[in-house]
């Protein structure tokens, strides 16, 4: 077994200065460092930039993160072109993933799934003072996320699909920041996501505070919305984009659907997906699709769960409580996974 952790990041203030204090945190981890020798071999293929069109379609769909992104260059000593191929969520090729969502009245439960070499080991709160929604949630390169909730109690999480046929567009990671940074509610995150260009073929959930939710299946082609308290890795709508083999998605699938008569309340839910002898949780850790944390959200009264690897008990975050500014205890949110490699914040590689 592996002991790993993610750190906590707590910031309020403008978007900037946001940006520059995740730059100066970064200099004191391995987080960079590794990243640059995992990405070097593939930085000529995937990430040749066009800076001007990055530009134009952040200060369009999310201005205040260009702001978060020149605060990193200024931090970190980059150009603002190094800071948008590392930090920008727009092109780069995305490593395929599993991952799992159960939704219930007023709450989703989500198994995010990858190898562990691919986790930053950074759970975010931030309350921005220059336009935008307050989120929580993980991190995905910097400033995208994997999933998480606004403090107008709207929840996404994100299912990888397919990412061959890619074209220019955001990232998943970047789009989930984009919605909840964005977005109040069910109808609003569902227009956002019909229009901001997609780079890859991912389904998105969705939960309002209204407890309102709805899948939907996006790709660079097209997008699809439909209802479904299940989500796993295939699309049912825009079949066309599936990936050839998507035995696995099946299997989690229906050991969710017919679980799920006993998941009479949300912890009973999150043990379902959390537990290792129920069938969703996985181990597969070297095929890129191991459960590296399991995340719950509460779109009535804005608490969330949080935990990293199986069978454990989540850490209950106060959500409403930190946006009236009462801080977190916890610095760091520790947890154990049966594989061999660290997250990229633990130690050099």
């Amino acid at each position: 077994m592996k002991t790993v952790f993610s750190d906590v990041v707590e910031y309020r203030g403008s978007h900037y200065d946001f940006g520059y204090y995740q730059g100066e945190i970064l200099k004191q981890t391995p987080i960079l460092v590794n990243r640059k020798k995992q990405w070097e071999s593939q930085k000529r293929r995937h990430f040749i930039i066009q800076l001007d069109t990055v530009k134009e379609m952040l200060l369009y769909f999310a201005p205040r993160i260009w702001d978060e992104l020149q605060g990193l260059a200024d931090a970190l000593q980059l150009t603002i072109k190094e800071a948008v191929q590392d930090f920008g969520g727009y092109y780069l090729e995305f490593i395929r993933s599993g991952c799992s969502i159960f939704t219930g009245s007023h709450y989703m439960i989500r198994n995010y799934d990858n190898d562990p070499s691919t986790y930053e080991g950074r759970y975010v709160m931030y309350q921005p003072n220059d336009n935008g929604y307050a989120t929580i949630g993980p991190t995905m390169q910097i400033t995208g996320r994997t999933d998480g909730i606004n403090e107008k109690g709207l929840a996404m999480g994100y299912n990888f699909i397919n990412r061959k046929k890619s074209a220019d567009g955001f990232l998943c990671n970047m789009i989930g920041r984009i919605v909840l940074e964005s977005c109040a509610n069910l109808e609003e995150a569902i227009t956002l996501l019909k229009e901001i260009p997609h780079r890859h073929s991912f389904s998105y959930v969705l939960m309002d505070g209204l407890g309102k939710s709805s899948i939907v299946e996006a790709s660079p082609r097209a997008v699809a919305i439909r209802q479904s308290n299940i989500c796993t890795n295939h699309f049912e709508h825009l079949v066309e984009e599936n990936r050839y083999r998507m035995d696995d998605s099946y299997q989690r699938y229906e050991a969710i659907y017919s679980q799920q008569q006993h998941a009479v309340d949300p912890y009973h839910a999150f043990r379902m997906l959390n537990d290792t002898d129920k069938g969703v949780f996985s181990k597969k850790y070297g095929a890129w699709a191991g459960t590296l944390h399991t995340a719950a959200y509460f779109s009535n009264d804005l608490k969330a769960w949080f935990a990293l690897g199986g069978d454990r008990k989540p850490l209950i975050i106060d959500f409403q409580k930190w946006l009236y500014g009462k801080d977190l205890n916890a610095k760091r949110i520790k947890g154990e996974l049966d594989a061999k490699d660290p997250f990229v914040n633990m130690e050099y590689l």
